[in-house]
């Protein structure tokens, strides 16, 4: 059969308007970097043209630091410590009702209310330790407590003046969130966003059209001695963040067993805990970030029992028992772990 002239003309412009389309839709990598909050931020995206540019995602995060960050002495929430009039914003309120979710989930074994311990102990803003007794430290603990704290609208209520916030254990964590959130209001569907090594995803890596590969450090590796990963994992649609803290790993002289030492909420010490590392993936970076954190501060057996009843996290987690490393897999982590 012979295809009239008009008509072959029409599937030619067709064909073209196809193929043209095809090409310059072709969807490229975009990379962004800089930094923040005392460390990097990397964004990595798929479009086929530049979408964000590094200027608004510098500007967001320095609004969110003017909110959360307790290097900043005239944040939101330097100004909540020195007990000073203020009303919070959308950041300071979106934390606070995560961190309680997870106080409460984790009998309060994650707290951001620990600031006056953090101080004590050297590690806040000024770096300079309070001279304290240990006699002293049930006047701290007086401070201490999720419970003791309340979000009225925009005002927060605390029991005593003195309470001091600290969201360093979930804020970095939220902050990947709000970056992916603001990818995705631009069309954005294939990224990767990761501020300090926490690391949300979604969509594909289009280079590979596969899942975005991420990866858990070696807690026991030596930083000289380059990079080592201990597991790769297939990550989508899942915030991952990890706590430990690789390079302050304490050896006890008697048993040679290493240890990580972190303030407990409860007792206000520096409790040594023998999990060396703790990954979580969950729905939300800022999520994995809080209960990473409260992960530390659990018995091994504690841990497996937590996770096995709370199947939306998944956790895979470095610890030692008997003076050996072991590794703890939920099973949903096993789901997504690459060989």
């Amino acid at each position: 059969m012979i295809m009239p002239f008009f008509t072959k003309v029409m599937w030619k412009l067709v064909s073209a308007v196809f193929l043209f389309t095809l090409f310059s839709c072709k969807e490229k990598a975009f990379e962004l970097q800089g930094e923040t909050q005392g460390t990097t931020y990397y964004i990595k995206y798929f479009s086929d043209k530049s979408l964000v540019e590094k200027a608004e995602i510098d500007s967001i995060l320095h609004q969110f630091d003017m909110s959360l960050s307790t290097y900043i002495p005239n944040s939101i929430i330097s100004k909540i410590n020195r007990d000073e009039a203020v009303e919070v914003d959308d950041f300071f309120v979106e934390n606070f009702k995560i961190s309680q979710k997870v106080y409460h989930d984790t009998d309060g074994l994650f707290d951001p209310t620990i600031g006056v311990l953090v101080n004590a102990y050297g590690f806040g803003p000024s770096k300079q330790s309070i001279e304290w007794k240990e006699n002293s430290l049930d006047s701290l603990l007086q401070l201490v407590g999720f419970d003791k704290i309340r979000l009225n609208e925009k005002r927060i209520a605390k029991k005593h003046q003195a309470m001091y916030f600290d969201f360093n254990a979930v804020a970095q964590g939220y902050a990947v969130d709000v970056l992916v959130a603001h990818l995705k209001s631009k069309g954005i569907k294939n990224a990767l966003v990761e501020i300090g090594g926490e690391i949300f995803t979604f969509g594909q890596n289009l280079e590979t059209k596969k899942p975005w590969t991420t990866g858990i450090d070696d807690p026991l590796q030596n930083p000289e001695h380059g990079r080592k990963l201990i597991a790769k994992l297939s990550q989508t649609d899942l915030g991952l963040a990890t706590s430990g803290n690789y390079r302050k790993i304490k050896t006890d002289s008697v048993t040679g067993q290493r240890f990580v030492h972190i303030i407990h909420p409860k007792t206000g010490l520096a409790t040594k805990t023998s999990i060396l590392s703790a990954t979580i993936l969950a729905k939300t970076t800022a999520e994995a970030d809080a209960y990473a954190t409260a992960t530390m501060l659990m018995e091994p057996k504690q841990l497996m029992e937590f996770y096995n009843q709370r199947p939306q996290l998944l956790a895979f987690v470095v610890y030692e028992e008997n003076g050996k490393i072991k590794i703890f897999e939920s099973e949903g982590l096993k789901a997504i772990k690459l060989p």
